[in-house]
């Protein structure tokens, strides 16, 4: 599989506060984007995998609702997890 525990806890140590802090937005966020990158490079090479395709739509949305959220409560975390990620907005 591709998303193990180990890669769970380093994105929510690196972008979180620490490991076991799931719940926090930026964590959330970057787990999101670790997923739709993976999501994105199967698609590359399925392109008639409809169910990826709507569960990356899926995905993108809840990403962006997160990030909305951010947005709204406090602007300089919404800079910084941007600006991390690489995120274009």
């Amino acid at each position: 599989m591709y998303l193990t525990t180990e890669i769970k806890k380093e994105i929510f140590a690196k972008h979180g506060k620490n490991e076991k802090n799931t719940g926090s937005a930026e964590g959330q966020v970057a787990l999101f984007t670790y997923r739709i990158n993976h999501l994105t490079q199967h698609l590359k090479k399925n392109h008639k995998d409809f169910n990826t395709e709507r569960a990356l739509v899926a995905l993108v949305g809840k990403r962006k609702s997160l990030l909305d959220y951010l947005k709204k409560k406090d602007i300089n975390r919404y800079r910084a997890i941007i600006g991390e990620l690489g995120i274009r907005k």
